[in-house]
């Protein structure tokens, strides 16, 4: 298996943007948004989109994508987590082995700041952000428009 990172000093390539959106747009199964969101979350943190650019990590095996994670970063450190992990997939036969576990030690290691992320009270893959060391200390609100 191999991890690959991808940031302002290693840029991600089109053909690897549109790899990695359908990827997660598959394998996010209900918890997953259209291929235009996941898009754009990648290419802002590509820097292709206006704003302050991200870390995507994948994690392949025989140049396979098995595991994907995007993460955004806010440029609001002091008060709001420095990052935001937008997206996290694992390929669904994949599911179980530490695929999972794997690219988010990966992820927290190569991000500097604060990761802040959204989980469904119902997603399994929540016990895995709180075995990494994530808490609830908050709960969120929305107003839609």
């Amino acid at each position: 298996m191999t991890i690959k990172t991808y940031d302002a000093f290693n840029r991600i390539t089109p053909l690897e943007i549109e790899r990695v959106t359908n990827f997660l747009y598959k394998h996010l199964e209900k918890y997953g948004d259209e291929k235009s969101a996941i898009r754009k979350a990648i290419d802002y943190a590509a820097k292709e989109r206006t704003g302050l650019g991200g870390y995507v990590f994948t994690i392949e095996d025989k140049g396979e994508i098995i595991g994907a994670v995007v993460i955004n970063k806010t440029g609001m450190d002091e008060y709001i987590p420095e990052n935001i992990l937008v997206y996290i997939a694992t390929h669904n036969e994949y599911r179980g082995k530490g695929v999972g576990r794997k690219i988010m030690t990966h992820a927290i290691e190569n991000c500097k700041g604060d990761i802040a992320l959204h989980v469904e009270k119902d997603n399994p893959a929540k016990f895995l952000y709180e075995k990494l060391g994530f808490t609830t200390p908050y709960l969120e609100m929305r107003l839609k428009r």
